[in-house]
């Protein structure tokens, strides 16, 4: 089973990285999330908690530097543009929106993430009724809504990804005075054998939440992370597969940070490559691989046949999960952008459950996947020491179903306790690395 998970291993960029990965649909949920976790694909991580404060509008532009001059308080088609405050990062990100009328009536929002790459997300659902605008983006789990002025210049309004609101305020502009859009960020050669140019390992501050994954333009990030999260998402394993680590393993957070010495974008095998060859230089990992039976997690069809959506994004696209916690009787949601079955069992493996997760559905194809409920003591024990806890359960009549129910309710999928026959990893020498 070892070659089947290296295989299915998602392009660890975006989530949590700075690009929610190479800025697929899921990048903005790593810098954008508030209050919650998120891990993404070639987007990929876990943001940390944050809570932000009103951000200001932003500055007018000049006279004569390109401010829109037909602004209409009953038009909403335009380029807005404004900033995001992100508190834990002490950062502004700029966003760019560009509203446009839609086929068939209602309108279509494109949303860029400036500072997280070059590719748009568009909004799932748009809304301009009464001067107020409403979309909602569900690869980043987010929603936002904001109330034109009266002489239709700015939008005031608030970005919400999490229990905690964050003040998102727009400024309609011209073309020309609009943020450039940088181009996204090329795919490495398939054929490259990466390694690390410059890398740094250093133990992860005390107290800050959160583990992030991802790339920010040609720099990998892994935050908040241990020994155990770096083997597993370098060799496709759940931590249960791991054994002989020494205790600091799964206690001791390091941040890396590195860039590869080949340029683009890496694939699955060249990011899994990228974090084997860290794991050996810098942690001297030796191990020998044996096959046991273990308690596992499959994943069927549910009577009934599956539910699910196939994907909107292009071939070479990322793909990665996020995971976003509600608070209160919300739940958790997770969102999955273009993934296979195997690329679910793993992401949830990785990030959910206390088990390995095998894929027995025998679906082929890719899909978009959007999933709530409300998790039980068992699951996210991965992100124990990170600052990150999921809602506990609830008994309340609206909260979501367990995950148990929710999968074949939702998605059409069962998941059941079984045993198999699975690969561990013995490992037979492993050190701390000194930091730089």
């Amino acid at each position: 089973m070892k070659n089947e998970r290296s295989e299915r291993n998602a392009n660890f960029c975006r989530t949590a990285g700075r690009g929610l990965t190479g800025a697929a649909a899921l990048a903005v949920a790593l810098m954008l999330m508030d209050g919650g976790v998120a891990a993404r694909g070639q987007a990929t991580g876990q943001a940390p908690a944050t809570t932000a404060p009103a951000a200001q509008a932003p500055t007018a532009a000049p006279a004569g530097a390109g401010q829109a001059t037909a602004a209409s308080p009953t038009d909403i088609v335009a380029i807005w543009q404004g900033k995001l405050h992100i508190e834990q990062a002490n950062r502004d990100l700029r966003i760019e929106l560009k509203i446009t009328k839609a086929d068939g009536g209602g309108y279509k929002t494109a949303f860029y993430s400036i500072d997280q790459g070059g590719q748009a997300i568009i909004a799932n659902k748009t809304a301009f009724e009464g001067g107020v605008l409403k979309f909602s983006i569900e690869a980043a789990n987010g929603t936002y809504e904001g109330t034109m002025s009266p002489d239709g210049k700015t939008i005031t309004g608030t970005w919400t990804q999490g229990p905690n609101p964050l003040a998102l305020n727009f400024e309609r502009v011209n073309a020309d005075a609009a943020w450039p859009i940088p181009e996204p960020i090329k795919q490495m050669a398939a054929d490259a054998m990466p390694k690390f140019d410059v890398v740094t390992v250093k133990p992860t501050p005390p107290g800050r939440p959160g583990k992030n994954i991802g790339f920010d333009g040609r720099r990998f990030l892994f935050r908040g992370a241990n020994l155990d999260d770096m083997i597993a998402l370098g060799y496709g394993l759940h931590t249960k597969q791991i054994a002989g680590a020494p205790d600091w393993a799964g206690n001791d957070l390091f941040d890396v940070e590195g860039v590869p010495d080949v340029p683009g974008r890496p694939n699955q095998k060249q990011m899994q490559s990228l974090l084997q060859n860290l794991l050996v230089d810098r942690f001297q990992l030796k191990f020998h691989m044996e096959k046991r039976e273990l308690s596992v997690y499959a994943i069927t069809v549910a009577p009934g046949g599956p539910k699910l959506t196939e994907t909107t994004a292009a071939p070479n696209d990322p793909s990665g999960m996020g995971f976003g916690g509600g608070g209160g009787n919300q739940g958790v949601t997770a969102v999955g952008r273009n993934l296979t079955m195997a690329d679910f069992a793993m992401w949830f493996q990785s990030g959910v459950t206390d088990r390995p997760v095998v894929d027995q559905t025998g679906i082929k194809g890719r899909y978009d996947i959007h999933l709530k409920w409300t998790p039980d003591d068992s699951q996210f024990a991965q992100f124990g020491g990170s600052g990150f806890h999921a809602p506990p359960p609830s008994d309340a009549a609206d909260a979501p179903p367990s995950l148990y129910t929710a999968m074949p309710e939702q998605l059409g999928l069962k998941i059941e306790a079984t045993k198999a026959p699975d690969d561990v990893m013995v490992i037979d020498h492993v050190e701390k690395p000194s930091p730089n």
